[in-house]
Order: C-alpha cells, then sequence, then structure tokens
C-alpha cells in the first residue's frame, strides 16, 4: 500500500479497560515520511551529529543526513547475516563513549553448525560513515536453533557502561525460557568487550551472562529515564503481550504463566500466576505483536512527557501509555491501521521517529509532527 503523501492524519483511538487520557488538545496530528523505499527496516540509533543509523533486516545499515532526510548507500563492514523468516540485521545501539570511540553495536541472526542464533558485533564507524572498522562478533547465544522466528535483539546500555540484550526462545523451544543455563528466551547483560556483566545474578545453574529468564520475545526495550531501570515489552502468543522490568534473578513465567492462549486456543502453561515468578505491569488481549519502546523526554509534544511509547505490528499502531511511578495508568492508540510499527525512537529535536516494518520498497522512516506544526528539521 502507498503511503507517500507529505503528511498523513490519522485518528486516535483509545482502549479498555485502561481509562481515557485527558489531554487539552490533540497533541499529534500526521506523519512526516521522511524516507521511503526501504527493506523492512528493524532499528535505528540517533548519531551525536544528528544523522540517523537503521538497519535493514536483509543486512543493511543505512545512515540518513537531515534535513532533507537523505538516505546513503549501505555502510560496508556488517556482519553476514542469516535474513530468513524474522532474522537478519535487527537492533542498534551506540557505545556511551561513542564521541571518542566510534564504536557501534548490531544484533543480527548468525548462521552456524546446528541451525542459527542471536548474536552481537561490535565495530567502528569511520570518519566518513562509509564503512565499520575492526568489527568482532562479541556474544553469540549458545545455543543454535534450525528456526526463523524469535531473535529478540534489542541492545541498551544501561547507566554503568554495561549492555543488555534481549533474546526469544526461538518458537518451538519455548521451555528454554525456564532454563537458566539457556541464552534463550533472556535477558542478558554483557560488558561492551563481550563478557558477563559485573552484578549479574550468578545463581547457581545460571549462565554468567543471564539477568532475567522466562521471557518469550523481547523486541522493545528502553531505560525508564526517571530511575535508570530497564524496561521492556515481549510477544506473547494469541494474547499476553507483556510491559516488563527485568529484575536481575527474576522470573518472568514464559511459557508457565501467561495472559495469553496458544494460536489454536489452547491454554498455555498453569495459569495467569504462579509463586515465584513475576506479573507484568501490563498486558495485552488481543495482541498488538509490540516492537520498539521507548519513554518520551522532549517538548514537542508537552502532554507527552514520561509517557511510553510502543510501536504494534499486528495491531498496525503506536502505543501511548501513560506511566505513575512502575504503574501504566491509561493509553491510547495512534495511527490506527496505518502499517506495522517496528521502532520508535526520540530524536535530537525533541520529535518522535518511527520505522514501518514492510517489504522494500513499502518500509519507511516517519517523523511524528505535534498538531498544527509544519514539517521541520530533526536538528
Amino acid at each position: 500500500m502507498k503511503r507517500r503523501a507529505a503528511l498523513i492524519a490519522l485518528p486516535i483511538v483509545a482502549f479498555a479497560p485502561l481509562a481515557f487520557l485527558q489531554r487539552r488538545r490533540q497533541p499529534a496530528a500526521a506523519l512526516q515520511p521522511i524516507v521511503s523505499g526501504l527493506a523492512n527496516p528493524w532499528g535505528m540509533a540517533f548519531l551525536p551529529d544528528g544523522s540517523l543509523l537503521l538497519t535493514e533486516r536483509p543486512g543493511r545499515l543505512r545512515r540518513v543526513t537531515f534535513p532533507e532526510g537523505q538516505l546513503g548507500p549501505a555502510i560496508a563492514g556488517t556482519p553476514t547475516v542469516d535474513a530468513e523468516g524474522q532474522g537478519g540485521l535487527l537492533g542498534i545501539a551506540l557505545d556511551p563513549n561513542f564521541s571518542a570511540n566510534r564504536r557501534i553495536y548490531l544484533s543480527f541472526s548468525e548462521r552456524r553448525n546446528g541451525g542459527n542464533a542471536t548474536a552481537v558485533f561490535r565495530a567502528a564507524l569511520n570518519a566518513d560513515f562509509t564503512s565499520l572498522e575492526n568489527g568482532k562478533v562479541i556474544f553469540r547465544q549458545n545455543m543454535a536453533i534450525e528456526s526463523d522466528s524469535h531473535f529478540g535483539s534489542r541492545l541498551v546500555f544501561d547507566l554503568t557502561g554495561n549492555l543488555f540484550i534481549t533474546t526469544g526462545e526461538r518458537g518451538s523451544h519455548a521451555a528454554e525460557a525456564q532454563n537458566p543455563a539457556s541464552h534463550l528466551g533472556k535477558v542478558l547483560r554483557i560488558t561492551p568487550e563481550g563478557s558477563p556483566a559485573p552484578g549479574n545474578p550468578n545463581l547457581p545453574g545460571w549462565a554468567a551472562e543471564v539477568w532475567s529468564i522466562g521471557h518469550r520475545n523481547i523486541q522493545g526495550a528502553a531505560l525508564n529515564p526517571k530511575t535508570g531501570e530497564l524496561w521492556t515489552v515481549e510477544h506473547g502468543a494469541r494474547g499476553g503481550d507483556e510491559i516488563n522490568t527485568p529484575k536481575a534473578g527474576k522470573n518472568y513465567g514464559w511459557p508457565i504463566i501467561t495472559y495469553g492462549r496458544d494460536y489454536s486456543g489452547a491454554k498455555i502453561g498453569e495459569g495467569t500466576a504462579k509463586p515465584g515468578m513475576e506479573q507484568p505491569l501490563h498486558y495485552w488481549d488481543p495482541s498488538i505483536a509490540p516492537s520498539g519502546l521507548t519513554f518520551y523526554t522532549g517538548e514537542i509534544y508537552p502532554d507527552w512527557q514520561g509517557d511510553l511509547f510502543v510501536g504494534a505490528l499486528a495491531g498496525s499502531h503506536i502505543a501511548r501509555l501513560k506511566v505513575n511511578g512502575s504503574k501504566i495508568v491509561a493509553a491510547e492508540k495512534h495511527f490506527v491501521d496505518f502499517a506495522r510499527f517496528r521502532d520508535i525512537v526520540q530524536g535530537p529535536s525533541g520529535h518522535l521517529f518511527v520505522l514501518t516494518d514492510e517489504d522494500e520498497p513499502e518500509g519507511g522512516l516517519y517523523r511524528i509532527l505535534a498538531d498544527g506544526e509544519k514539517p521541520v528539521s530533526a536538528k
């Protein structure tokens, strides 16, 4: 479906059981197309100069410059990816010391003996933004599975400079999410060099990289700007998508407890609660297939400050969630039925930018404009 109009305005719909969000006026009216012609764009990160790096699942890393929204050629030196199904070149994060070391981190699906697995690649972006140098794989999931689904793959640096990695349980191996020795269905935490990070749980039988267990497929992650805690959003099955704040050494239940059901309609596990397993902060039923998560801290949309935003794939909208401490108290749907929203981040200007996950040439990068705002530079 073509979506190349200068501006696209779409409705906002609030949904039960949370309260309607109260606001003085409509805070966002349009999506401004910035770049089109992308092939399943997946992750993005703004550079200190105001330009943007984005990944395309088939294996390309691209740079977008502003204000013209010019898309550069593929950057050389990326890892070889196994781009089948949900796999490919996925998450991206900048080193906290990027200005000094120019390092970036990429999560991807890697083919190896016995199947494929989530891996993390580190390299330095050269000064003219054309290639990655001194690249190396610093982390490999400790089980390779013959599957094209559930790679997780969001990357987030914590306040200590260590790197959170989210993984999936690869679909057909759900029980591995409860195996603490496995990297499947986990939040992991490593140093920038790839070693297990200091402060990890290191419980008996746990792999040294494991932070938390019992996750299905985490495709959104961000630090809460007020607390520094990691927040994540993960796919359920038929219903049961979850927002969690993964804590060290905790078990988040999959596939023993869930608010979803199997795609066949059959029951999964033992119910919705069990002692020793954590409850989500929020869940969706029916599923929205969430991917991409960010807290808004800018001033472009004043009514949104402190709110949490999640992209929806199957739900084809952007979810706005009102946060009060550790609780989600209200929610809205924005840009309903527009596209599969894969990622959402805040740019240097305070605007939110979103990626739509569609095959080439329909995948795109968009800027959310406030009500009455004319298209502006991202700088």
